[in-house]
C-alpha cells in the first residue's frame, strides 16, 4: 500500500498538465497511448505473437499530427483504412509474420491508440473541454469505490453468492460494481454542479454509463491478461503495473463520455 500511494503522489503532476488542456494534454495522450501500446504488444511475446510495434507509432503520429493541424473530420475514416492496410501488409512477410500478428497490431491501434485519442477530441469540443475530467471521474471514482464497496460489502451478498465475472477477475463482486456506479454517478453531479453551465443531469448519465464503460473496460483489459498469465502489463510503475494497467478503464470511458457529448450536449 505504501508503494502505491507513493506512485500516486508521483503521478499527481500529471494532473496539472490536464489542467493546462489544450496541446500539451494532446501530447501527454499521444505519449502515454505509445507506451501503453507498447506493453500491450510486449506481452503477447510470450505466446509468440509478435505485433508491429512500428506500424502502431506510425499510425499514432499521424493520427495526432492530423489532430494538431486540424483536418476535416472524413480524413479519420481514411487513417483507420489506411492503418488496416498497413496492418495486413505486414502479413506479406509470410515466412515470419503470421495472421495473429497483424490481428493483434490492429487491435491494438484501435483498442488502445484510438480509443485513448477521444480525449484529445474531447480537448478540442470548443466549449466544452472541462468534460475531459469527466473521463477520470468515470474511470478513477469506478474504480476506487468499487474496490472498497466490495471489500466492505461484498460478504454480505445483497446480489447473490457469485462473483461478478470470477472467471475473469475473482476479486470483483456484484456489489462492488453497484458501488462503483454509485458513487461515480454521485461524484459526477457533484462536478456538473460546480464546473458546468446546468449540465449536471448530463453528468449523471455520462456517470452512469461512463461507470459501466469502465468496469467494462477493466474486464477486458484481464480478459487479454488472463489469456497471457499475466499479472500485469508491465513494471513502470511501482505498485500499480505498467501504463496499459493504469488506463485500461479510461480506454472504454473517453469514447463513451465524447459520443454522448456528440450526440446529446454539444450544439
Amino acid at each position: 500500500m505504501k508503494t502505491r500511494i507513493i506512485s500516486g503522489l508521483i503521478m499527481a503532476p500529471l494532473l496539472i498538465v490536464i489542467f493546462i488542456g489544450g496541446p500539451l494534454l494532446k501530447a501527454l495522450v499521444f505519449v502515454i497511448s505509445v507506451l501503453a501500446v507498447i506493453e500491450f504488444f510486449n506481452v503477447h511475446k510470450k505466446d509468440d505473437v509478435y505485433a508491429s510495434i512500428p506500424i502502431a507509432i506510425g499510425s499514432a503520429v499521424v493520427l495526432y499530427a492530423m489532430s494538431f493541424i486540424g483536418v476535416d473530420p472524413k480524413f479519420y475514416i481514411l487513417w483507420l483504412i489506411a492503418s488496416i492496410f498497413a496492418c495486413l501488409l505486414y502479413m506479406f512477410n509470410i515466412d515470419k509474420r503470421l495472421t495473429e500478428d497483424a490481428t493483434l497490431t490492429i487491435t491494438g491501434i484501435i483498442y488502445v491508440i484510438f480509443f485513448a485519442f477521444h480525449i484529445a477530441w474531447i480537448t478540442d469540443l470548443e466549449g466544452y473541454e472541462v468534460f475531459v475530467w469527466m473521463v477520470l471521474i468515470t474511470a478513477f471514482i469506478t474504480d476506487i469505490a468499487a474496490y472498497f464497496s466490495g471489500y466492505f460489502f461484498g460478504k454480505y451478498h445483497f446480489f447473490g453468492k457469485d462473483k461478478l465475472c470470477p472467471k475473469i477477475s475473482p476479486k470483483k463482486t456484484r456489489e462492488g460494481a453497484v458501488g462503483g456506479v454509485f458513487w461515480c454517478a454521485l461524484f459526477s453531479v457533484g462536478f456538473g454542479l460546480l464546473f458546468t453551465d446546468g449540465l449536471w443531469y448530463h453528468c449523471l448519465f455520462m456517470g452512469i454509463i461512463g461507470s459501466v464503460a469502465a468496469q467494462f473496460g477493466d474486464l477486458t483489459a484481464s480478459i487479454f491478461k488472463r489469456k497471457i498469465d499475466v499479472k500485469d502489463y508491465g513494471h513502470l510503475i511501482p505498485g500499480h503495473g505498467g501504463v496499459m494497467d493504469r488506463i485500461d478503464s479510461i480506454l472504454f470511458t473517453a469514447p463513451v463520455v465524447f459520443w454522448y457529448l456528440q450526440v446529446f450536449v454539444v450544439k
